[in-house]
């Protein structure tokens, strides 16, 4: 009997070895989840966006945002084209990120807005050392912003 224990207990070590090799050997290379915005200049946190999959498809939505004292707490997207659907939207659930693919280690081919100046951007988005880079072109030019995880 207590020879059966021990090979049972034997094997769930096994096993878990064996996942932690697994998990190791193949990390997370998913950015669905929540994200901090964080100012460039201040540092201080902007909002929070949930990046989510859609039809093979991943999108970046506003669930939250940090205004300060004296601004509007409830925002809407006044610099928004008119021909946009955002337009004179809510910035609180604004889906600011649209149509990205996956392509190896990078999600593109997309686009992102800036809700503040109504700026449609290409845009680029990646891992890299557990912090989500996202990328917005205008042309030849480009900005990137660390985006940190919502723990």
């Amino acid at each position: 009997m207590a020879f059966h224990i021990f090979e049972h207990m034997k094997q769930s070590f096994v096993l878990l070895l064996l996942l932690l090799f697994a998990s190791i050997a193949f990390p997370q290379n998913s950015i669905v989840g929540k994200w901090k915005t964080v100012d460039d200049n201040s540092g201080e946190v902007k909002s929070i966006i949930e990046i989510y999959e859609k039809e093979g498809l991943t999108y970046g939505e506003i669930i939250s945002i940090f205004p300060k004292a004296g601004e509007d707490q409830d925002p809407v997207c006044l610099e928004c084209d008119e021909d946009d659907d955002r337009h004179k939207k809510k910035i609180i659930g604004m889906e600011i990120i649209r149509r990205l693919k996956k392509s190896n280690n990078e999600w593109n081919s997309g686009e992102i807005l800036d809700p503040e100046n109504g700026n449609i951007y290409k845009c680029k988005i990646w891992l890299e050392e557990k912090k989500l880079k996202v990328r917005g072109y205008l042309g030849p030019f480009y900005r990137t912003q660390t985006w940190l995880p919502v723990r």
